[in-house]
């Protein structure tokens, strides 16, 4: 009965595979109209507790090729007493200290404060660049953006690198799962024209979405996720511009990588649940954003559906290998079974890493010692998600935690 189950879940999933594939192949209808002139930028950065490593992106800031004005900088914090204030005064940054902190303790809402007090200084700017303050950005990151902005796109997604990928295992891991989002799925969808996915930070948004929204109302723990559905909705169009580089800072221990991708998963599906009926109606429809919305439906369900195969077969061996209703010599056969299912789940995510790495070989910032160690590690690195599933459904009360930052982990030169 539970081989049949297992069966019948990679069917399923090998089923939504091949179909999103087909419908990837048709690609959106979105078109763009091109802009000439020279736009205006602003750029949020929530910066709680950040004065280690803020000044490291406002000097990458200063040294861009497209230049920024300061005024248009605003950093967002919670605190006068906040060491990060003076160095934005000394700067001659513009400091918004939120107000109304109440159950509001997350960046969606901290950006929803700073644009908020932004229109109602009735200021204008063509787009808004979002950035995290242990960000830095390569010195033509502005001046690939404009290429992006002049070419029509509401929304424009750089290339996230890591400052700190060779400092343990677990930074070099984490700093793979934004490669796989772009390397693999950004890429992909840029091909065939589809709403691309918005991770973190390092992007921008047009002025006139954000002032018809009146603010920034994606406030789940994976408010990029959440905007990235919004996205997906109302046909906005993204470009994913490899040139405009930027770098951040990964965890460098196994349970701050946990409790980062436990609210990762928690947010994930609290987003998914919002927009899910808004979704499946407008894939009723069929329009020029069809195949976007319907990869959106099916998101992970596939990869959840073969990872519960797996787990369903491995525990039914188990329980019958300690069941005292077998034989010995079958509780061995059994035990075989079990470790070359293991092996074999091992194996296929060694292949997928070792594709990634090959393509992506001439941009991680990861020397070769620790791309052999991220080889071997990822895929345990990748299997930890299950504990991370196991745990945003086990805590109905998750909250957004601060992850502490550390500049001097930096130890090369970002060029």
């Amino acid at each position: 009965m539970i081989t049949l189950i297992c069966l019948i879940l990679i069917f399923v999933a090998s089923f939504l595979l091949i179909k999103e594939y087909l419908v990837a192949l048709r690609g959106s209808k979105l078109t763009l109209t091109k802009v000439k002139e020279t736009p205006t930028f602003a750029i949020l950065i929530p910066a709680r507790d950040e004065s280690l490593v803020i000044s490291n992106l406002l000097d990458s800031i200063k040294k861009q090729t497209f230049k920024i004005d300061s005024k248009d900088i605003y950093i967002i914090v919670e605190s006068k007493k906040d060491k990060t204030v003076s160095i934005a005064k000394q700067r001659d940054i513009n400091i918004i200290y939120r107000k109304n902190l109440t159950n509001r303790r997350r960046k969606g809402y901290a950006l929803d404060d700073a644009l908020k007090e932004i229109l109602k200084a009735k200021k204008h700017y063509d787009a808004y660049f979002i950035f995290d303050a242990d960000n830095v950005l390569d010195r033509n990151y502005f001046k690939e953006m404009v290429k992006t902005y002049k070419k029509g796109y509401d929304i424009g997604i750089g290339y996230r690198n890591t400052k700190n990928g060779n400092a343990t295992i677990f930074s070099a891991c984490s700093s793979l799962t934004f490669s796989m989002i772009n390397t693999f799925s950004n890429n992909y969808k840029m091909k065939h024209n589809l709403t691309l996915t918005v991770s973190g930070t390092g992007f921008y948004i047009k002025g006139e979405i954000l002032e018809k929204l009146g603010g920034y109302p994606f406030n789940s723990l994976t408010e990029d996720y959440e905007f990235t559905l919004y996205a997906t909705l109302n046909d906005l169009t993204s470009n994913y511009n490899t040139k405009a580089k930027y770098f951040d800072e990964q965890p460098i221990d196994y349970a701050t990588t946990i409790k980062q991708r436990t609210r990762w998963v928690k947010g994930y599906f609290d987003s998914r649940r919002k927009y899910y009926p808004l979704l499946r109606d407008k894939a009723s429809r069929k329009d020029n954003n069809y195949p976007s919305v319907y990869l959106t439906l099916v998101g992970v369900k596939p990869y959840i559906l073969l990872a519960l195969s797996v787990i369903l077969y491995l525990a039914n061996l188990i329980y019958r290998i300690i069941s005292n209703s077998i034989v010995k010599v079958e509780s061995y056969n059994l035990l075989l079974q079990v470790l070359l299912i293991i092996v074999a789940v091992y194996l296929v995510l060694l292949i997928f890493t070792s594709i990634l790495l090959i393509k992506e070989k001439d941009n991680l910032r990861l020397n070769r010692k620790m791309k052999i160690k991220a080889l071997f590690f990822n895929p345990l690195f990748l299997i930890s998600y299950v504990k991370c599933l196991y745990l945003s459904l086990k805590n109905k009360d998750l909250t957004w935690e601060k992850i502490e930052h550390n500049g001097n982990i930096v130890k090369e030169d970002l060029k």
